[in-house]
């Protein structure tokens, strides 16, 4: 992990149906086949789609004991950027943490409506899923900037779960075209 600390957190803010429980669950898996210890849970009552919501992951070389929710994470991802001026989104991010935002504006104008100063990634991840996938479906393709960022887990152990888990569901071509936008993302500046 490239932060170096023994639990690395991550907050996932999304609208429900964007797939931000999806996205937790493919990292952890991912971290579970490269053999480390994994917590990812959702944060939600009996909201409707598009209701905002939130997912936690941990992801360890160690055994996790904690079980609450998490209130310091290394990473904030957000997936829909008009929860920007709904959710404090950067409470207790500090200046080498990182801001991943699914949004077309540029890092200055997303530091203006956060408050955060430090590291920000936006991504057109909604953008480059209706490009890639023929659906807007932030969730694949943020994931991919994700693994970029923070190294916690390999992008071929994100692709490998990915096949696994959607192969049967969706079929060969979508299958090829989400690990295709995981990849474009991974590897967008």
């Amino acid at each position: 992990m490239k932060l170096g600390k023994k639990i690395f957190e991550i907050i996932f803010h999304a609208r429900g149906g964007q797939g931000a429980k999806t996205a937790a669950e493919l990292l952890a898996q991912a971290a579970l086949l490269e053999g480390k210890f994994v917590q990812a849970f959702p944060d939600f009552g009996p909201e409707r789609t598009g209701a905002p919501m939130k997912t936690f992951v941990r992801i360890s070389d160690e055994p996790i004991l904690t079980h609450e929710p998490i209130v310091d994470p290394d990473v904030v991802v957000i997936m829909d950027e008009t929860l920007l001026g709904i959710v404090e989104v950067s409470k207790n991010l500090d200046e080498q943490e990182n801001l991943i935002v699914n949004s077309t504006k540029d890092r200055e104008t997303i530091s203006q409506k956060t408050g955060y100063v430090g590291n920000i990634f936006p991504i057109d991840a909604t953008g480059l899923s209706a490009e890639i996938i023929g659906e807007p479906r932030p969730n694949t393709a943020i994931l991919g900037k994700l693994v970029n960022i923070t190294e916690v887990v390999k992008l071929e152990s994100v692709a490998e779960v990915f096949r696994e888990k959607y192969l049967d569901k969706i079929g060969q071509e979508k299958t090829d075209k989400n690990i295709q936008a995981i990849e474009k993302a991974y590897d967008s500046i």
